[in-house]
């Protein structure tokens, strides 16, 4: 999809949407996320397909009720548990040509479907997304939700801090028109984490346009313990690594900073523990760094909570940093040999 393609009249009838939603042990969010899709809205017909991992939870039980309650909503089989996989099953078995990405612990603001429906008329954008507005339900998740919509959680990431509309790099999720995904073949299923940046760059590169809108948002359940938490910015600075190999000119001063970070503290207690204890300002600084910015970013939350945002934040940084500095070349490389070409629309 160039930007020159005609776009639809604002006259015309809503065209039907199909969500997709790949889950792996999501019994905790999976019925609600459903129900914020079932619950939109929109006037046009509505699909709700549901790519099935190998969870050892309920969520394929929840799942098989929620499909013979309504009619809108089917089930795919992902025996690989891959998010990229079953993106790619559940679109195989989607029928409708525009098509919204959705995870089983999002929930999707009243509008968003409309709104993103409009967006991609208004822009002529091959995928349009907004911000991922993380909301916690316990102590806990409010705090690891400050953290990550503070900038010194994630830094300037306009999808987790908000910003002005416009066209960007990548964006959270995606509102996708049908022919953009079968031209670029859909996810590349190598791409264990990073699918989505690694989707839009083909996109843009194709000539297509990503466009990032603050009206567009998803509420996002946070990660209910630290080790999730852990393992989940583990894996997110790894790929992120990955794709820095894959795409030399995508890395920044942003991206660097946790792996600095990781090598400067442990420098600093080494050399604390070893040489002189003035090696201890390093981590005492970054210590005193991250509690000073968990006071803004836990106005308004119970005590409980407040306390719990410094333990996030590092949580967040050192395993993302870790991450980066411990992910392998042999995964790049396996993913550099994946690449894909990017497609351009047919004139």
């Amino acid at each position: 999809m160039t930007r020159e393609n005609r776009r639809p009249s604002p006259d015309a009838a809503q065209p039907p949407v199909s969500v997709i939603m790949p889950v792996l042990n999501e019994e905790r969010h999976l019925r609600s996320s459903v129900r914020h899709i079932l619950e939109q809205r929109y006037d046009g017909e509505l699909e709700v397909v549901i790519a099935l991992g190998p969870s050892t939870d309920r969520t394929d039980e929840i799942a098989a009720e929620l499909a013979a309650e309504d009619p809108r909503v089917h089930t795919v089989p992902n025996p690989t548990g891959r998010t990229p996989a079953g993106l790619n099953a559940a679109i195989k078995a989607s029928r409708h040509p525009v098509v919204v990405r959705v995870d089983g612990h999002g929930m999707l603001s009243a509008n968003y479907i409309a709104t993103a429906v409009r967006l991609l008329e208004e822009t002529g954008a091959a995928n349009v997304g907004g911000i991922m507005h993380a909301e916690g339900e316990n102590a806990w998740e409010h705090a690891v939700a400050a953290a990550m919509t503070s900038k010194i959680g994630v830094g300037n990431a306009a999808f987790h801090t908000g910003g002005t509309a416009g066209e960007a790099e990548t964006v959270y999720l995606g509102v996708f028109r049908r022919e953009v995904l079968e031209q670029q073949g859909g996810y590349n299923e190598e791409f264990i984490r990073a699918q989505d940046w690694e989707l839009n760059f083909r996109i843009r590169e194709a000539g297509g346009l990503v466009w990032f809108s603050p009206e567009l948002r998803v509420s996002y359940r946070p990660r209910p313990t630290v080790r999730a938490l852990a393992k989940q910015y583990r894996n997110y600075g790894r790929w992120r690594h990955v794709v820095a190999r894959y795409h030399a000119g995508s890395i920044n001063l942003r991206y660097l900073a946790p792996p600095v970070a990781v090598c400067a503290i442990a420098a600093g207690l080494v050399v604390g523990v070893a040489l002189t204890p003035w090696g201890l300002l390093v981590p005492g600084g970054y210590l005193a760094a991250i509690v000073a910015g968990s006071l803004p970013a836990g106005r308004g939350l119970p005590l409980k909570a407040r306390l719990q945002i410094p333990v996030a934040l590092a949580t967040m940084h050192m395993s993302w940093g870790w991450g980066f500095l411990t992910s392998p070349k042999k995964l790049a490389r396996k993913v550099i040999a994946s690449r894909r070409r990017p497609v351009p629309a047919t004139q």
